[in-house]
C-alpha cells in the first residue's frame, strides 16, 4: 500500500492499493494495479486471453475491403482550376493552428495524381475506395450559384479510372472542409446550412450518382460540432453565434447536421434511389469506455456516458428520432441549474422527429481506441465535458501510437460492436475508418501497424462470426501518410509512405500495404 516513502514523505505512492491519509482511518482502496496482480497470481502468469486468442474464418460474400482519404488531406490544388477557399485552408493559414505551419495546398498533390493514387489501390487488391468530395471545389461560394465543372471533371475522372480496374467508389459529401464563405455567414451554425447541404447533395448526386452506389452524407460529426466548435482545435477554430451562451455552439452545430445529413437522405430516397439504385448513411465515430475501477458504480456510470455523449449524440436521433435520454435529462438540469431559461441542448419537432428517424441504409462507423473513464464534477462550468461529466485516461499498459489519443486495444473494438447491434436493432455496419499512426523517422517495417490491424480486424471478425454483427465492409485508415488534420504532417496513418522531400511526391509502400492485400 501507499506509505511513508522516506525522504519524499506522502507525496510518492508505490502501493497497490491508494490510502487516503487525509482521512482519519486511513482507508485502503485498491488501485488497477492490484487487480491486475490479482489476475496474474490466480492464472500463475500471463496466459493469452480468450477475446485476444485469434479466430480463422471468412467474412460474408462480397465483403467490402476498403481504405480511406479525405479530400483536404491529400488533394492539394487549393486555387486550381476555380476552387473555393474551406475553412480549413483559412484554418491552416493562420500561423500556430497546424503543427509546423503544415498545410493542404499541395497536401499529397492528388488533384494531380489520379493515376497513381489508383495504382497503390490495386496494389492493396481492395475492392471499394473511400473518398470525400471537396464542397468549394464543386461549388465555391457553397451555393448553386456557381457550378465548377473543372472540379466536377476531377471527380470523375478519379470515379472512372476506379471503375475500369473494379473498384467501387465509397463517396462521402462532407469531410469537413466547409466553404470558407458560408462559413463566413455562420456556416454549420446557421440554420440555413440544412439546405446549403441539400442542394450541394442534390449536385453531387445528379452529376456523380450514375456511377457512385456507396454515400456517406457526413463524416465524423461529433468532431465537427465539438472538436470544430467546442474546443476549437479544428477548423472553424471559433465560435460565431450572437445570442452566444457558453457551450452552446456544438450542440446547435450538432443539431443542424443531423437535420442536414437527414435532408441529404431524404432527398436521395426521393429523388435518385429508384434510378441509381445506391445507398446513403452517415458515419459516426466513437471510442469505447471502461471503467476507471470496474468495482465502483461511479466510474461504471461514467463509462456509459463517454459512449452516449459521442455515438449516441447522433446515432440515437438518427436510428430512434431524438436525443438520448442521458443527454437531454443531464444537459436540461445543468442549463437551468446555471439560471438559463431553457436546456442548452436544442430539442426536434415532432416534425424534425419524424423526418430524422430512419435516415440509414447502414451504419458508417469510425472506431480507433478506448479510454478509462471516471466520474468528474465540473462544478457550475457550462460545457460538453461538464455536462458529460466524465474524465478520461489511458491504461500505461496499452500499446502506444504516434498520436497522444491512440493507444491499442483491439478486445474493445468487438464490444462496442456489439453496442451498436443491440442498441440500434442490429443494423448493417460498414466500419468506414480504422487505424494507427507513427510519428519521427520513417521505418517502412512498419509492424506496429501490422499488429494493430490483424488483431482489429480479428475482433470484426469475431464480432461477424460469434456475436451475429451484421458487418459488411471493413475500410482502412489510410491510403497515405497525409496532413493529419491540426499535428499537420508529423503524424501518419498510411499504408504508404510519402516522401515529401522529393517535389513528385513519390508514393512508397509500407510492409503494411503489403499485409493488408493478404489480408483480404
Amino acid at each position: 500500500m501507499d506509505a511513508f516513502e522516506w525522504l519524499n514523505g506522502y507525496s510518492v505512492g508505490f502501493g497497490l492499493h491508494h490510502v487516503d491519509f487525509k482521512h482519519p482511518d486511513r482507508p485502503r482502496t485498491p488501485k488497477r494495479s492490484a487487480h491486475y496482480y490479482y489476475d496474474i497470481i490466480r492464472d500463475n502468469g500471463f496466459p493469452l486471453p480468450e477475446e485476444e486468442k485469434p479466430l480463422y474464418g471468412n467474412f460474408c460474400e462480397g465483403f467490402a475491403w476498403s481504405v480511406a482519404t479525405a479530400s483536404y488531406q491529400i488533394e492539394g490544388g487549393w486555387r486550381a482550376d476555380g476552387k473555393g477557399l474551406s475553412i480549413w485552408d483559412k484554418f491552416a493559414h493562420t500561423p500556430l493552428k497546424v503543427g509546423n505551419d503544415d498545410n493542404g495546398d499541395v497536401a499529397c498533390d492528388s488533384y494531380h495524381k489520379i493515376n497513381e493514387d489508383v495504382d497503390m489501390l490495386r496494389r492493396l487488391k481492395v475492392n471499394h475506395y473511400r473518398f470525400s468530395i471537396s464542397w468549394p471545389r464543386i461549388l465555391p461560394d457553397g451555393t448553386t450559384r456557381k457550378i465548377n465543372e473543372a472540379g466536377l471533371n476531377y471527380y470523375h475522372h478519379l470515379i472512372d479510372a476506379l471503375l475500369a480496374v473494379n473498384i467501387k467508389p465509397q463517396v462521402t459529401l462532407y469531410h469537413w472542409d466547409l466553404p470558407q464563405a458560408l462559413q463566413d455567414v455562420g456556416g454549420w451554425e446557421n440554420d440555413t446550412i440544412v439546405k446549403r447541404f441539400r442542394d450541394y447533395a442534390d449536385v453531387v448526386f445528379s452529376n456523380l450518382g450514375e456511377k457512385v452506389k456507396f454515400w456517406i452524407t457526413i463524416n465524423e460529426p461529433y468532431n465537427v460540432a465539438n472538436i470544430g466548435h467546442g474546443y476549437g482545435t479544428a477548423a472553424p477554430g471559433t465560435v460565431i453565434i450572437k445570442d452566444f451562451r457558453p457551450g452552446t455552439a456544438p450542440y446547435i452545430v450538432a443539431h443542424n447536421l443531423i437535420k442536414a445529413h437527414a435532408e441529404a437522405w431524404h432527398l436521395y430516397n426521393d429523388r435518385y434511389r429508384a434510378k441509381q439504385g445506391g445507398i446513403v448513411g452517415i458515419t459516426i465515430n466513437s471510442d469505447w469506455a471502461l471503467p476507471r475501477n470496474p468495482y465502483k458504480q461511479e466510474d461504471i456510470d461514467a463509462a456509459r456516458r463517454v459512449v452516449e455523449f459521442q455515438i449516441g449524440w447522433f446515432a440515437h436521433p438518427v436510428f430512434n428520432g431524438d436525443y438520448n435520454k442521458v443527454m437531454k435529462n443531464r444537459i436540461r438540469e445543468r442549463s437551468f441549474a446555471a439560471g438559463l431559461p431553457k436546456s442548452r441542448l436544442p430539442e426536434f419537432t415532432p416534425e424534425e422527429v419524424k423526418r430524422i428517424k430512419g435516415t440509414y441504409d447502414y451504419f458508417g462507423f469510425n472506431h480507433y481506441t478506448t479510454v478509462l473513464a471516471f466520474n468528474m464534477d465540473y462544478k457550475n462550468l457550462q460545457h460538453y465535458d461538464a455536462d458529460r461529466g466524465v474524465g478520461t485516461i489511458h491504461d500505461r499498459s496499452w500499446l502506444d501510437s504516434g498520436s497522444a489519443w491512440l493507444k491499442v486495444t483491439p478486445p474493445w473494438f468487438r464490444t462496442i460492436l456489439n453496442f451498436i447491434k443491440e442498441e440500434y436493432g442490429n443494423p448493417i455496419i460498414y466500419i468506414t475508418e480504422n487505424g494507427i499512426s507513427e510519428r519521427g523517422n520513417m521505418n517502412l517495417n512498419d509492424i506496429h501497424r501490422i499488429h494493430y490491424y490483424e488483431n482489429y480486424i480479428n475482433q470484426a471478425l469475431k464480432a461477424y462470426l460469434l456475436d451475429g454483427v451484421d458487418i459488411r465492409g471493413y475500410t482502412a485508415w489510410t491510403l497515405m501518410d497525409n496532413l493529419e488534420w491540426a499535428t499537420g504532417f508529423a503524424e501518419k496513418f498510411g499504408l504508404f509512405y510519402i516522401n515529401r522531400s522529393d517535389p513528385s511526391l513519390p508514393r512508397i509502400p509500407k510492409q503494411s500495404a503489403t499485409h493488408y492485400a493478404t489480408i483480404k
